[in-house]
């Protein structure tokens, strides 16, 4: 990493996470923790709790965790460099980056930086030049107005070979490496966009990053016969994008997430488009959350990335490219990374931009009523097919069978076969062998690429979506106080008490770390989101002030940690592995302890003592009268 360890610490440590999170959600102080309304999803009832001291946030509802540095990633998009640079300015703190690292940063920054005056550039040239009133004609034709051509900073390239260059002095390697410009035959920087509107392209933090731009119709295409040069230049493809640069990815880039998280954000869902034109009509139309893919198919990155944002994607593409996008990994990503995608059926095969001028009532209504991925799928294979005739029927089934086979969950496919069956009217029963023909004779080399995978045990993410668990309490209970007052656990806890796995090595990653702080920073995800977790939860006052809130606590994860050791050495005596006499005398003590524990007078010495077995400190234990005696090992 290119910034100190010690120093991102510093970084942590001087940022005020309440007045960090206090910028985008209203928070109040209940106790030792501030609660609000979760940024992060949409609730009327507040479950966002923060923990000041060790700077920690953590949402009741939705699950999200983190401190400082993961907040403003969440937040304002950033990387973790970025983050830790911006927290770093905020607070005051001077960061000694490597020099290789702070060359890269300043050569990042310039190229930034000469994007941002390219699209100011451009996007001045389409309001007020001459030369652009042709380009302004047309946006006017697409029902563009000037609201719109400022908020998604629209522009036009001059028909000019280096206007934009010269304008801006840009020297030719930045014009190279921002993909601005190139450098000619002629040894000369030339602009890499002429004749063209202009759409920006912008990362989720608001930069501009690269840009797309569009040729204007020709003359019988729907505008004027246009300029001299534009008819002698050969024929160009309708749209052009940047190149990949160290600053843009088209992988990793969604045009109009800039400005449609927050509406993401809020609805838990992101309409996905084809391009800079249906994301423009969708937010005319009122449908703030579109983003469109720039010049390259939906894959795995852009998947990674909206996860972060929403959960619910829906493909706003024409029909037929709907149909087959992406086919096989869709249902790969659902599961990967916890998302659902549906698809908005547009009507007449129309694409977002021209729904969203003929009628935007039908485009609204067709995101809202967007279906489940195989859903669409299946429909457009039944609604295709002449199901007059049995042979017709015949072979939509076959069909639909093909692609519902393609789903991994076996409940789904069995719910889509159903409906094929009563569309076609064919016997399930003939429809599932069907089904299980070609996914019997792959089952092979799926389970050796499985392996052992089927047996893996599944616990919840570390943003808490996906199966929950039973919850042990009084090990909960335990960590809390661990966290929350370790003077009062710190030489009564062992792990042998917890029975929960995740439990015993959130109190592992306890023991062994100087802090909370630290036990978090060490641990994995799931035990890390666990502490900060419990971070914001306050332990619970006890009835009696004069009861140590740690001695109930104690007493019940001792009493079903030995009964758990009991049943253990009663089964070695039954098998043969261990001797029944001792272990006879064994229970008979251990049992003496345990009913020790509901004696308030010596409910924490038997907790003490059931530990101190537990761990194997007391060895032996014999009857002595109505108390209890141990010998010692050794």
């Amino acid at each position: 990493m290119s910034i100190p360890d010690e120093e991102v610490a510093q970084v942590r440590a001087a940022t005020d996470v309440v007045a960090l999170v206090a910028e985008h959600t209203a928070l109040r102080q209940q106790g030792r923790r501030w609660v609000g309304l979760c940024p992060f999803h949409s609730e009327k009832t507040p479950s966002f709790s923060v923990n000041a001291q060790e700077g920690f946030y953590y949402c009741f509802g939705c699950q999200e965790s983190g401190d400082a540095i993961t907040f403003v990633r969440a937040t304002e998009h950033l990387d973790f460099a970025d983050t830790v640079r911006f927290l770093a300015d905020r607070a005051g703190i001077v960061l000694h980056e490597t020099q290789e690292s702070t060359a890269d940063r300043l050569r990042r920054s310039e190229l930034f930086d000469a994007m941002a005056k390219a699209v100011a550039w451009y996007h001045e040239r389409l309001l007020s030049a001459a030369d652009a009133g042709r380009a302004r004609d047309y946006l006017r034709s697409r029902g563009y107005d000037a609201a719109i051509v400022r908020k998604f900073r629209l522009g036009w390239a001059p028909d000019d070979w280096d206007a934009m260059t010269r304008a801006l002095a840009l020297r030719r390697q930045v014009a190279a490496d921002s993909g601005l410009g190139f450098v000619n035959r002629a040894e000369r920087v030339q602009d890499a966009f002429r004749a063209r509107v202009l759409f920006p392209i912008f990362d989720p933090s608001g930069r501009a990053v690269a840009i797309g731009g569009r040729v204007l119709p020709v003359a019988g295409g729907g505008g004027d016969a246009g300029s001299a040069a534009q008819s002698d230049r050969p024929a160009e493809p309708k749209y052009k994008n940047s190149q990949e640069t160290p600053i843009y990815s088209k992988r990793r880039t969604l045009y109009g997430l800039n400005w449609a998280k927050h509406d993401i954000v809020a609805t838990g869902e992101v309409v996905v488009c084809e391009g800079y034109t249906d994301v423009i009509g969708c937010a005319a139309a009122g449908i703030e959350r579109a983003v469109a893919t720039c010049g390259t198919a939906l894959g795995e990155d852009h998947f990674r990335l909206l996860r972060n944002f929403g959960r619910r994607i829906v493909l706003a593409y024409d029909a037929d490219q709907a149909g087959q996008s992406a086919i096989a990994r869709v249902y790969e990503w659902e599961r990967r990374h916890d998302v659902d995608v549906r698809v908005a059926a547009l009507p007449g095969g129309s694409d977002p931009a021209d729904l969203a001028r003929s009628d935007p009532d039908a485009l609204r209504q067709a995101v809202g009523a967007a279906v489940p991925f195989l859903q669409f799928r299946v429909e457009r294979v039944l609604t295709g097919s002449d199901l007059s005739t049995a042979e017709g029927r015949a072979r939509a089934a076959e069909a639909a069978l093909a692609t519902i086979s393609e789903h991994p969950d076996p409940l789904v496919r069995d719910q889509y076969l159903m409906r094929v069956s009563d569309a076609t009217r064919l016997d399930p029963e003939l429809l599932r062998a069907q089904v299980a023909a070609p996914r019997a004779a792959a089952a092979p080399a799926a389970h050796d690429r499985a392996g052992s995978a089927q047996r893996r045990e599944v616990v919840p993410a570390a943003n808490g979506q996906g199966r929950r668990r039973p919850v042990n309490r009084p090990g909960l209970e335990a960590l809390r106080l661990a966290v929350h007052r370790p003077d009062l656990v710190v030489e009564r806890l062992e792990d042998v008490l917890f029975v929960d796995d995740l439990q015993r090595r959130a109190f592992a990653a306890l023991a062994a770390a100087d802090s909370v702080r630290a036990a978090v920073d060490g641990a994995d995800d799931e035990v890390a989101a666990l502490l900060r977790r419990l971070c914001v939860e306050e332990p619970p006052e006890p009835d009696d002030p004069h009861v140590d809130p740690a001695d109930p606590v104690v007493a019940q994860l001792a009493r079903e940690a030995a009964r758990r050791a009991l049943a253990g050495r009663q089964a070695a005596a039954r098998s043969g592995q261990a001797d029944f006499p001792e272990v006879a005398l064994e229970t008979a003590t251990v049992r003496h302890w345990i009913a020790d524990l509901d004696d308030p007078a010596h409910s924490r010495e038997a907790a003490d003592r059931l530990v101190a077995w537990l761990t194997g400190a007391l060895e032996g234990p014999e009857r002595d009268g109505s108390r209890t005696r141990t010998t010692e090992p050794g």
